[in-house]
């Protein structure tokens, strides 16, 4: 992207969706106002979101997800569900697009994911059982 993210896409219970991927972020997210779009049952968190220059947000919970991304799949994924207005406009204030969510370090770890940054390329390994 414009703004020195790498974007990938990935589906959510189906749904394909534009995500960045961001090393730094402790857990995977989506918009709160996707809950419908993802199809999502929210829950309830005690979890406070904070980054991109706001803090202590409110979230809500999803589990047992099916994320896709590319070839690679996981189908018991945890998301967190908070407001991505500031993080959607200081992207499209520096020209990148909206996205539906982030890819957080929870699921790189999961894919034990290898990030080529000269071709901009993720590599998930695929797991010996798919879950």
């Amino acid at each position: 992207m414009s703004t020195n993210h790498l974007e990938l896409k990935a589906s959510i219970n189906g749904v394909q969706g534009r995500f960045i991927l961001d090393t730094g972020a402790s857990n995977s997210c989506v918009g709160l106002d996707l809950i419908a779009f993802f199809n999502l049952e929210a829950h309830e968190s005690e979890t406070k979101a904070a980054g991109a220059g706001a803090t202590d947000m409110e979230t809500l919970q999803s589990e047992n997800n099916a994320l896709k991304i590319g070839a690679w799949q996981h189908k018991n994924c945890h998301l967190v569900l908070f407001n991505l207005a500031h993080v959607n406009t200081a992207l499209t204030q520096h020209h990148g697009k909206e996205v539906h969510g982030i890819i957080g370090a929870d699921v790189l770890e999961k894919g034990k994911a290898i990030i080529d940054y000269e071709k901009y390329f993720l590599y998930l390994k695929k797991p010996k059982k798919w879950h």
